[in-house]
């Protein structure tokens, strides 16, 4: 299926995005929290645009790297992964991700999925056995060439690790077979693969002509046996990406393609860090064209995280632990700096000292100064109410009315193209000059002097320019974007999947209505105090 065919097939009123299946090695770590948080930011805001939504996480669970590291532990695989599973799941709790499936790769429903894409491929002629020798790094779980190995044959990513030798027979799948339809895959599609720079990158590789992969290994227990030779154990990466067809399975539903691919396939959108790219990218596309499958919608490649300048690494002692991170500042504040101060797809660096000086800033001075303080006021002089002005009494030159007009198309095309930083961006714009609004209106001293008409016109436009700020980053900050709602009156859970309709207007200026009652001022964001966490050792 060509990729216009796809498009076209993709049902306009539902989204659904996957994470990566994070490997189990060990816990979870920031980088992880980085693209979960992006994929759940993304799928709040298509839930509040009114569409079905479906979000995927979870974890891959087989492979050398996994075995070794169980046995390293005392462990069986299967009790390391269990244990490590539930450390995935009980961050993305503290993280409030709304996910809607978790899907394991352990599981029998998933290898029951896996052995049919595997008959399917097969039967396309499209795998076959031969004699493999090569660099192997275990950490990658792959292959490597030698113009892709550091000196010393060390894996350009885990730079700490040799690769290893490998001389056995393995099974392989025919990519080469699908360099043409790869390119015009590309070259039909090019949002295929976000942003530009991750597009270039696989653009270069795949010119440079694609070879076939393996995709199983000899003397390795964990993991599924190759159907057609137990004596085989498929390799991580043909087993792992399947594991976002096992989640789309319903829980009454038979593990068989047909019930997997019903609904929600093809998946709108992968959320992948750039080391992963070329599986998803090159590797997953071919395998569905074998498959005769329609293919995901887009692949976006993010950038790593650095911290205070410096790529962070066990080795090297840095890595922080995003539990205690939360523990330290809460969800919100680690939500809001990762996706306001880095753009996404871009490389971004984590200071402490920066994180606590923007959040501050924007969350507590700007945004949560600014409700507090004409709510404080609207208690005093407009018995606790929204004062009796309609939008319609404001006239254009008001500043904030200016921007909230046109602020909800800008905010839509930015998160779907994933510019967070640009969402918060537009909205820090309206709260900064809703607080110059009320410098230079004084509202204050105007409701003393008995010009309750011009007072409340203030309060209300600042009002409404809250509501406008706290709904279009509720994707992103939504624990504060809610109290800040029900401090306006508002008895709504923005947080709830299945929000009423009403509240997908709420993107337009306006909405706040005149006379609802309002809640007592109460800080909606308190102000962060320094705490260098610790790093993981």
């Amino acid at each position: 299926m060509n990729s216009s065919e796809n498009c076209e097939n993709a049902n306009k009123d539902r989204f659904a995005v996957t994470t990566p299946l994070y490997y189990v090695n060990d816990l979870p770590h920031i980088g992880s929290a980085y693209t979960t948080i992006a994929a759940d930011a993304i799928t709040r805001f298509y839930r509040l645009q009114g569409k079905s939504v479906l979000l995927i996480t979870g974890t891959d669970e087989h492979g050398q790297k996994i075995q070794r590291t169980a046995e390293s532990r005392g462990l069986s695989p299967q009790a390391h992964c269990d244990e490590v599973a539930a450390g995935f799941k009980a961050l993305w709790q503290k993280l409030n991700i709304q996910y809607d499936r978790f899907s394991r790769t352990s599981t029998p429903r998933h290898e029951a999925i896996v052995k049919e894409f595997f008959t399917r491929v097969w039967e396309q002629g499209d795998i076959y056995l031969s004699q493999q020798q090569g660099w192997y790094c275990v950490s990658c779980e792959e292959f490597k060439e030698e113009r892709e190995l550091l000196a010393g044959h060390r894996c350009a990513i885990h730079t700490n690790r040799e690769a290893e030798w490998r001389d056995e027979q393995n099974y392989f799948f025919r990519l080469s077979k699908y360099q043409d339809q790869l390119e015009a895959l590309y070259q039909d599609q090019p949002d295929f693969i976000q942003p530009e720079i991750r597009r270039n990158e696989v653009l270069s590789f795949v010119s440079q002509g694609l070879k076939d992969f393996s995709i199983s290994r000899v003397n390795l227990d964990w993991g599924f046996p190759v159907p057609v030779d137990p004596g085989h154990t498929l390799y991580v990466w043909f087993d792992a990406l399947l594991g976002y067809v096992t989640a789309l399975l319903d829980e009454e539903s038979d593990p068989r393609l047909d019930q997997a691919l019903a609904r929600w396939w093809p998946i709108n959108l992968h959320l992948i860090g750039k080391d992963i790219l070329r599986f998803h990218a090159v590797y997953w596309p071919a395998m569905l064209m074998s498959a005769d499958l329609p293919l995901p919608q887009q692949v976006f490649g993010h950038g790593f995280l650095t911290k205070d300048g410096q790529k962070m690494g066990k080795s090297l002692g840095n890595t922080i632990d995003p539990f205690e991170l939360i523990e330290h500042y809460g969800s919100d504040a680690i939500r809001y700096y990762l996706l306001k101060e880095i753009e996404f797809g871009r490389d971004g660096d984590f200071s402490a000292i920066r994180f606590v000086n923007i959040v501050n800033a924007d969350l507590a001075n700007d945004l949560g100064n600014l409700l507090n303080r004409i709510l404080k006021l609207a208690h005093k002089y407009c018995n606790g109410q929204v004062p009796a002005f309609v939008e319609l009494d404001i006239s254009i030159d008001n500043p904030l009315k200016q921007i909230g007009l046109g602020l909800g198309d800008r905010i839509i095309r930015a998160y779907n193209v994933l510019a967070f930083h640009q969402v918060c961006e537009e909205v820090l714009g309206l709260v900064k000059t809703g607080n110059k609004f009320v410098d230079e209106q004084a509202p204050w001293t105007l409701l003393k002097q008995g010009q309750q008409a011009v007072g409340e016109w203030v309060l209300y436009s600042v009002l409404e320019a809250v509501r406008l700020a706290a709904y279009f980053l509720s994707p992103i900050i939504p624990t504060t974007s809610n109290a800040i709602y029900r401090q306006l009156g508002f008895a709504v859970d923005l947080e709830d999947k299945t929000l009423p309709p009403l509240f997908r207007n709420h993107s337009t200026w306006g909405m706040l209505p005149a006379g609802q009652a309002l809640s007592d001022p109460q800080p909606v964001f308190l102000k962060l105090e320094l705490k260098e966490p610790n790093v993981e050792n």
